[in-house]
Protein backbone atom coordinates (compact mmCIF):
# COMPACT_ATOMS: atom_id res chain seq x y z
CA UNK A 1 0.00 0.00 0.00
CA UNK A 2 1.91 3.66 -0.72
CA UNK A 3 1.86 6.20 1.85
CA UNK A 4 -0.52 8.36 -0.23
CA UNK A 5 -3.22 5.32 -0.09
CA UNK A 6 -2.80 5.20 3.68
CA UNK A 7 -3.23 8.54 4.63
CA UNK A 8 -6.47 8.69 2.28
CA UNK A 9 -7.86 5.42 3.86
CA UNK A 10 -6.69 6.99 7.70
CA UNK A 11 -8.58 9.56 7.16
CA UNK A 12 -11.81 7.87 6.05
CA UNK A 13 -11.20 5.25 8.97
CA UNK A 14 -10.85 8.62 11.43
CA UNK A 15 -14.26 10.09 10.07
CA UNK A 16 -16.33 6.79 9.74
CA UNK A 17 -14.80 5.70 13.25
CA UNK A 18 -15.49 9.16 15.06
CA UNK A 19 -19.32 9.09 13.45
CA UNK A 20 -20.05 6.02 14.89
CA UNK A 21 -18.46 6.62 18.31
CA UNK A 22 -20.54 10.40 18.36
CA UNK A 23 -23.72 9.09 18.95
CA UNK A 24 -23.25 6.29 22.10
CA UNK A 25 -21.30 9.26 23.45
CA UNK A 26 -23.41 12.14 22.92
CA UNK A 27 -26.20 10.18 24.15
CA UNK A 28 -24.24 9.01 27.29
CA UNK A 29 -23.41 12.61 28.22
CA UNK A 30 -26.95 13.77 27.98
CA UNK A 31 -27.77 10.65 30.28
CA UNK A 32 -25.30 11.41 32.52
CA UNK A 33 -25.90 15.42 32.50
CA UNK A 34 -22.27 16.01 31.47
CA UNK A 35 -23.05 19.60 30.57
CA UNK A 36 -21.22 22.73 30.36
CA UNK A 37 -22.15 25.85 32.82
CA UNK A 38 -21.69 29.33 30.64
CA UNK A 39 -19.92 32.28 32.58
CA UNK A 40 -22.07 34.85 33.48
CA UNK A 41 -19.92 37.32 31.95
CA UNK A 42 -20.20 35.45 28.17
CA UNK A 43 -23.64 36.70 27.64
CA UNK A 44 -24.06 35.67 23.86
CA UNK A 45 -23.50 32.36 24.73
CA UNK A 46 -26.04 32.04 27.41
CA UNK A 47 -28.06 29.96 25.35
CA UNK A 48 -25.52 27.46 25.21
CA UNK A 49 -25.85 26.62 28.51
CA UNK A 50 -26.50 22.83 29.05
CA UNK A 51 -24.85 21.69 26.11
CA UNK A 52 -23.00 18.08 26.38
CA UNK A 53 -19.53 18.53 26.96
CA UNK A 54 -16.62 15.74 27.30
CA UNK A 55 -16.72 15.12 23.02
CA UNK A 56 -13.09 15.25 22.45
CA UNK A 57 -13.82 11.56 23.65
CA UNK A 58 -15.35 11.62 20.27
CA UNK A 59 -12.00 12.25 18.11
CA UNK A 60 -9.01 11.17 21.15
CA UNK A 61 -11.16 7.51 20.96
CA UNK A 62 -11.45 7.75 16.76
CA UNK A 63 -7.86 9.06 16.12
CA UNK A 64 -6.49 6.13 17.86
CA UNK A 65 -8.57 3.62 16.47
CA UNK A 66 -7.38 4.95 13.38
CA UNK A 67 -4.01 5.18 13.75
CA UNK A 68 -2.92 1.97 15.56
CA UNK A 69 -4.33 0.04 12.56
CA UNK A 70 -2.58 1.53 9.84
CA UNK A 71 0.86 2.60 11.02
CA UNK A 72 3.49 0.43 10.58
CA UNK A 73 7.02 -0.29 11.09
CA UNK A 74 8.84 1.96 12.71
CA UNK A 75 5.88 4.14 15.09
CA UNK A 76 7.03 4.36 18.33
CA UNK A 77 7.28 8.51 17.89
CA UNK A 78 2.94 8.44 16.56
CA UNK A 79 2.09 5.84 19.26
CA UNK A 80 3.88 8.29 22.05
CA UNK A 81 2.01 11.03 20.75
CA UNK A 82 -0.95 9.41 21.39
CA UNK A 83 -0.52 8.64 24.54
CA UNK A 84 0.51 11.88 25.57
CA UNK A 85 -2.70 13.01 24.04
CA UNK A 86 -4.32 10.69 26.23
CA UNK A 87 -2.23 12.04 29.56
CA UNK A 88 -3.53 15.60 28.59
CA UNK A 89 -7.02 14.19 27.66
CA UNK A 90 -6.90 12.64 31.31
CA UNK A 91 -6.24 16.03 33.33
CA UNK A 92 -8.62 17.68 30.92
CA UNK A 93 -11.28 14.51 32.11
CA UNK A 94 -10.55 15.91 35.94
CA UNK A 95 -11.06 19.12 35.22
CA UNK A 96 -14.28 18.54 33.40
CA UNK A 97 -15.65 16.53 35.88
CA UNK A 98 -15.46 18.49 38.45
CA UNK A 99 -16.93 21.40 36.77
CA UNK A 100 -20.12 19.00 35.75
CA UNK A 101 -19.93 17.89 39.65
CA UNK A 102 -19.92 21.04 41.03
CA UNK A 103 -21.73 22.73 38.35
CA UNK A 104 -19.60 25.57 37.83
CA UNK A 105 -17.09 26.63 34.95
CA UNK A 106 -13.75 26.03 37.20
CA UNK A 107 -12.67 22.96 37.70
CA UNK A 108 -8.91 22.37 38.53
CA UNK A 109 -7.00 25.55 40.57
CA UNK A 110 -4.99 26.66 37.96
CA UNK A 111 -1.82 26.26 39.94
CA UNK A 112 -3.46 22.15 40.12
CA UNK A 113 -4.07 22.07 36.01
CA UNK A 114 -0.21 23.69 35.27
CA UNK A 115 1.20 21.14 37.85
CA UNK A 116 -0.36 18.61 35.57
CA UNK A 117 0.78 20.20 32.58
CA UNK A 118 4.58 20.68 33.57
CA UNK A 119 4.52 17.09 34.93
CA UNK A 120 3.88 15.52 31.65
CA UNK A 121 5.93 18.22 29.64
CA UNK A 122 9.05 17.53 31.78
CA UNK A 123 8.40 13.59 31.10
CA UNK A 124 8.45 14.50 27.80
CA UNK A 125 11.04 16.54 28.02
CA UNK A 126 13.71 14.22 29.80
CA UNK A 127 12.84 11.26 26.74
CA UNK A 128 13.43 14.09 24.06
CA UNK A 129 17.00 15.34 24.99
CA UNK A 130 17.75 11.91 26.07
CA UNK A 131 16.48 10.14 22.69
CA UNK A 132 15.77 12.26 20.06
CA UNK A 133 18.34 15.62 20.54
CA UNK A 134 18.01 18.79 20.78
CA UNK A 135 17.64 20.02 17.31
CA UNK A 136 15.12 22.21 15.86
CA UNK A 137 13.88 22.50 12.41
CA UNK A 138 12.74 25.11 10.19
CA UNK A 139 12.52 24.96 6.40
CA UNK A 140 15.62 23.12 6.57
CA UNK A 141 17.33 25.15 8.63
CA UNK A 142 18.73 23.97 11.84
CA UNK A 143 19.03 24.80 15.57
CA UNK A 144 21.03 23.07 18.04
CA UNK A 145 19.66 23.71 21.88
CA UNK A 146 21.64 21.14 23.59
CA UNK A 147 20.39 20.87 27.22
CA UNK A 148 18.50 23.71 26.90
CA UNK A 149 15.78 21.37 24.59
CA UNK A 150 14.40 20.75 28.29
CA UNK A 151 12.69 23.97 29.27
CA UNK A 152 11.78 24.81 25.98
CA UNK A 153 9.80 21.84 25.27
CA UNK A 154 8.44 22.21 28.72
CA UNK A 155 7.08 25.71 27.98
CA UNK A 156 5.72 24.81 24.71
CA UNK A 157 3.83 22.31 25.76
CA UNK A 158 2.53 24.49 28.20
CA UNK A 159 2.00 27.32 25.48
CA UNK A 160 0.53 24.86 23.08
CA UNK A 161 -2.06 23.30 25.45
CA UNK A 162 -3.46 26.49 26.71
CA UNK A 163 -3.26 28.34 23.55
CA UNK A 164 -5.90 25.14 21.69
CA UNK A 165 -7.55 25.63 25.51
CA UNK A 166 -8.33 29.30 24.89
CA UNK A 167 -9.35 28.85 21.12
CA UNK A 168 -11.88 26.77 22.24
CA UNK A 169 -14.72 29.64 22.58
CA UNK A 170 -17.00 29.19 19.49
CA UNK A 171 -18.35 26.04 17.54
CA UNK A 172 -16.28 24.84 15.33
CA UNK A 173 -13.45 27.49 16.19
CA UNK A 174 -10.48 25.49 18.58
CA UNK A 175 -11.46 21.99 16.17
CA UNK A 176 -11.72 23.32 12.64
CA UNK A 177 -8.55 25.54 12.99
CA UNK A 178 -7.00 22.85 14.85
CA UNK A 179 -7.80 20.57 11.91
CA UNK A 180 -6.88 22.53 9.02
CA UNK A 181 -2.90 23.19 10.97
CA UNK A 182 -2.94 18.93 11.71
CA UNK A 183 -3.78 18.54 8.04
CA UNK A 184 -0.77 20.85 6.97
CA UNK A 185 1.54 19.87 9.65
CA UNK A 186 0.62 16.10 8.74
CA UNK A 187 1.55 17.10 4.61
CA UNK A 188 4.57 18.66 6.04
CA UNK A 189 5.92 15.09 7.59
CA UNK A 190 4.75 13.79 4.08
CA UNK A 191 6.98 15.61 2.74
CA UNK A 192 9.93 15.55 4.68
CA UNK A 193 9.58 11.33 4.15
CA UNK A 194 10.77 8.32 6.59
CA UNK A 195 8.87 5.89 8.21
CA UNK A 196 9.15 7.07 11.59
CA UNK A 197 7.83 10.82 10.20
CA UNK A 198 5.21 8.55 7.68
CA UNK A 199 3.61 7.07 11.00
CA UNK A 200 3.20 10.69 12.44
CA UNK A 201 1.82 11.86 9.44
CA UNK A 202 -0.38 8.62 9.74
CA UNK A 203 -1.24 9.67 13.40
CA UNK A 204 -1.95 13.54 12.13
CA UNK A 205 -4.32 12.21 9.23
CA UNK A 206 -6.35 10.25 11.48
CA UNK A 207 -6.82 13.44 13.46
CA UNK A 208 -8.19 15.11 10.38
CA UNK A 209 -11.06 12.81 9.75
CA UNK A 210 -11.76 12.29 13.41
CA UNK A 211 -12.18 16.00 13.87
CA UNK A 212 -14.28 16.50 10.49
CA UNK A 213 -16.57 13.74 12.53
CA UNK A 214 -16.60 15.87 15.79
CA UNK A 215 -17.32 18.96 13.75
CA UNK A 216 -20.71 16.85 12.34
CA UNK A 217 -21.66 17.56 16.20
CA UNK A 218 -19.84 20.86 17.20
CA UNK A 219 -20.23 22.75 14.46
CA UNK A 220 -22.93 25.90 15.10
CA UNK A 221 -25.82 25.12 16.76
CA UNK A 222 -23.26 22.96 18.39
CA UNK A 223 -24.74 19.79 20.02
CA UNK A 224 -21.80 18.99 22.08
CA UNK A 225 -18.46 20.63 23.10
CA UNK A 226 -14.83 19.05 23.46
CA UNK A 227 -14.53 20.33 26.76
CA UNK A 228 -11.08 20.54 28.32
CA UNK A 229 -10.99 16.68 27.93
CA UNK A 230 -11.02 17.22 24.19
CA UNK A 231 -9.05 20.89 24.32
CA UNK A 232 -5.65 19.41 26.30
CA UNK A 233 -5.69 16.57 24.91
CA UNK A 234 -5.70 18.49 21.33
CA UNK A 235 -2.88 20.84 22.05
CA UNK A 236 -1.36 17.37 23.53
CA UNK A 237 -1.21 15.84 20.29
CA UNK A 238 -0.18 19.00 18.40
CA UNK A 239 2.74 19.81 20.50
CA UNK A 240 4.16 15.92 20.66
CA UNK A 241 4.38 15.54 16.85
CA UNK A 242 6.03 18.86 16.32
CA UNK A 243 8.56 18.42 19.13
CA UNK A 244 8.97 14.75 17.89
CA UNK A 245 9.97 16.19 14.43
CA UNK A 246 12.03 18.66 15.44
CA UNK A 247 9.24 21.01 13.47
CA UNK A 248 8.77 23.22 16.93
CA UNK A 249 9.51 26.40 15.06
CA UNK A 250 6.74 25.96 12.36
CA UNK A 251 3.67 25.93 14.90
CA UNK A 252 3.95 29.84 15.38
CA UNK A 253 3.53 29.83 11.84
CA UNK A 254 0.91 27.89 10.68
CA UNK A 255 -0.73 28.08 13.99
CA UNK A 256 -0.17 32.31 13.98
CA UNK A 257 -4.10 32.15 15.63
CA UNK A 258 -3.06 30.02 18.88
CA UNK A 259 -0.30 32.86 19.04
CA UNK A 260 -2.98 35.33 19.01
CA UNK A 261 -5.49 33.93 20.95
CA UNK A 262 -2.91 33.66 23.80
CA UNK A 263 -1.36 37.14 23.52
CA UNK A 264 -4.93 38.50 23.43
CA UNK A 265 -5.42 36.84 26.35
CA UNK A 266 -2.29 37.46 28.22
CA UNK A 267 -2.05 41.23 26.97
CA UNK A 268 -5.90 41.84 28.32
CA UNK A 269 -4.89 40.56 31.73
CA UNK A 270 -1.80 42.55 32.50
CA UNK A 271 -2.95 45.51 31.29
CA UNK A 272 -5.94 45.17 33.06
CA UNK A 273 -4.44 44.25 36.21
CA UNK A 274 -1.90 47.78 35.49
CA UNK A 275 -4.41 50.10 34.72
CA UNK A 276 -8.04 48.61 35.38
CA UNK A 277 -8.62 49.36 31.39
CA UNK A 278 -9.28 46.30 29.04
CA UNK A 279 -7.48 46.34 25.44
CA UNK A 280 -9.92 44.32 24.05
CA UNK A 281 -13.88 44.00 24.26
CA UNK A 282 -13.33 40.97 25.72
CA UNK A 283 -10.53 37.96 25.16
CA UNK A 284 -9.29 36.59 24.08
CA UNK A 285 -8.98 38.08 20.49
CA UNK A 286 -12.37 36.13 18.85
CA UNK A 287 -15.08 37.16 21.71
CA UNK A 288 -13.68 40.25 21.25
CA UNK A 289 -14.32 40.40 17.26
CA UNK A 290 -17.79 38.51 18.81
CA UNK A 291 -18.61 41.62 20.92
CA UNK A 292 -18.06 43.63 17.85
CA UNK A 293 -20.82 42.06 16.34
CA UNK A 294 -19.50 39.79 13.80
CA UNK A 295 -21.16 36.29 13.57
CA UNK A 296 -19.44 33.48 15.36
CA UNK A 297 -19.73 31.76 12.26
CA UNK A 298 -17.77 34.48 10.23
CA UNK A 299 -15.19 34.18 12.79
CA UNK A 300 -15.04 30.48 12.60
CA UNK A 301 -14.72 30.83 8.60
CA UNK A 302 -11.75 33.64 8.93
CA UNK A 303 -9.59 31.55 11.69
CA UNK A 304 -9.93 28.39 9.23
CA UNK A 305 -8.96 30.42 6.24
CA UNK A 306 -6.36 32.52 7.39
CA UNK A 307 -4.85 29.20 8.71
CA UNK A 308 -5.45 27.24 5.23
CA UNK A 309 -3.45 30.01 3.78
CA UNK A 310 -0.54 29.93 6.37
CA UNK A 311 -0.91 26.27 6.16
CA UNK A 312 -0.41 26.42 2.32
CA UNK A 313 2.62 28.70 2.15
CA UNK A 314 4.64 26.97 4.81
CA UNK A 315 4.28 23.41 2.65
CA UNK A 316 5.20 25.18 -0.41
CA UNK A 317 8.57 26.32 1.43
CA UNK A 318 8.99 22.79 2.62
CA UNK A 319 8.31 21.79 -1.51
CA UNK A 320 11.10 23.95 -2.49
CA UNK A 321 13.37 23.29 0.50
CA UNK A 322 13.35 19.17 -0.30
CA UNK A 323 13.42 20.51 -3.98
CA UNK A 324 10.09 19.06 -4.97
CA UNK A 325 9.81 22.30 -6.11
Amino acid sequence: MSDILRYILVCITGLGVGVLVAFPILSLCRKLKFSQTILHYVDKHAGKSGTPTMGGLIFISATIIATLFFIKGQAFWAVLSLVIMLAYGMLGFLDDFIKIKFHQNEGLKPYQKIIGQVGISLVVALYVYFNVGGQLDLFGLTLNLGVFIIPFVMIFFVAVTNSVNLLDGLDGLASGVSGMYIFFFGLILAIIGGQAFSNMAVACFAMVGALLAYICFNGFPAKIFMGDTGSLALGGFIASLAVFSGLELILPIIGLLYVLTALSDILQVAHYKRTHKRIFKMAPLHHHFEQMGVHENRIVTIYIVITFVLGLASMMGYLFVTGVI
